[in-house]
């Protein structure tokens, strides 16, 4: 579940990169993840009680992580460059967390598979010199991109533990989450965002149902399995954003990316070891 969870975050990227109203599509995306909430929150479980502190914070970090991802594509960044390091630098700083929030500890194979899943992703995303005089500031705001996704992942993992309902803890924060950029965009946003939403209207639905349903998944495994364990998997989503950005956008995969995606692959095999 967590794999194909990767294979639909990869894929509403992708449609966000290569959209010409970043801000307008996300709003879209936020707006059909809160009509399809709004419409499921009444036939289902509310969260527990304990868990509505964690959806709010998680509502806060998610808004913080939109605006830096939009900035990040937004300065020049590629979606092979900036994807593979805002999610690749989220496994180790989840594992870290949980670590010392939850008390979390890994056996051996499986800290060995994060490891292993990081190292791919660096080698992937490649940042020599040149690159990184070239789109120093792409590579800040993908960064503290991932810091956010480490900061949200390890709230919601906490969240949906204590919801008692991991559908209902999904609607509501959906539900929550999707209300601020669309409310900033119509306040503070550019003069022709109404232009931006009809052209960019089905890309905004489609990558509004498919980060529905890749987030909702790993809320749902983060229920069933370790914070850093369900973080490493989901960004293996680096992989397909790679192979993606070479087909579609034209940048180019090559042998070092080859190798990586064997890496990555070698660090999946290891984080699915027995505990």
């Amino acid at each position: 579940m967590v794999l194909l969870a990767a294979v639909l975050h990869a894929t509403w990227n992708a449609l966000l990169k290569g959209g010409r109203d970043r801000l307008a599509t996300f709003v879209l995306l936020d707006l059909t993840g809160v009509v399809l909430c709004a419409l499921a929150v009444p036939l289902l479980p509310g969260p527990a009680p304990a868990s509505w502190g964690f959806i709010a914070l998680s509502t806060l970090i998610h808004t913080g992580y939109k605006l830096l991802l939009i900035e990040s594509y937004r300065t020049g960044g590629d979606l092979s460059q900036v994807y593979p390091l805002a999610r690749g630098s989220a496994p180790l700083l989840v594992a870290g967390f949980a670590g010392v929030v939850v008390g979390e500890r890994l056996g051996p194979l499986r800290l060995a598979g994060v490891l292993v899943v990081c190292l791919g992703l660096v080698l992937l995303v490649g940042v020599t010199g040149t690159v990184l005089a070239a789109h120093r500031r792409a590579i800040g705001f993908a960064l503290a991109t991932g810091v956010s996704i480490a900061a949200y992942t390890v709230a919601d993992g906490l969240g949906v533990r204590r919801s008692g309902s991991a559908v209902g803890y999904i609607a509501w924060l959906f539900l929550a989450e999707g209300l601020p950029l669309p409310l900033y965009a119509a306040t503070w946003g550019r003069r022709h965002l109404q232009a931006g939403l009809r052209a960019n209207l089905a890309r905004g639905l489609v990558s509004g149902v498919l980060a529905l349903a890749a987030y909702g998944l790993v809320i749902w495994a983060q229920t069933r399995g370790a914070l850093a364990v369900v973080a490493a998997l989901r960004e293996t989503s680096v992989v397909v954003a790679a192979l993606i950005g070479s087909v579609v956008f034209g940048e180019r995969f090559g042998y070092r990316r080859t190798v990586a995606a064997a890496v990555v692959t070698a660090g999946i095999v290891l984080l699915n070891a027995p505990p």
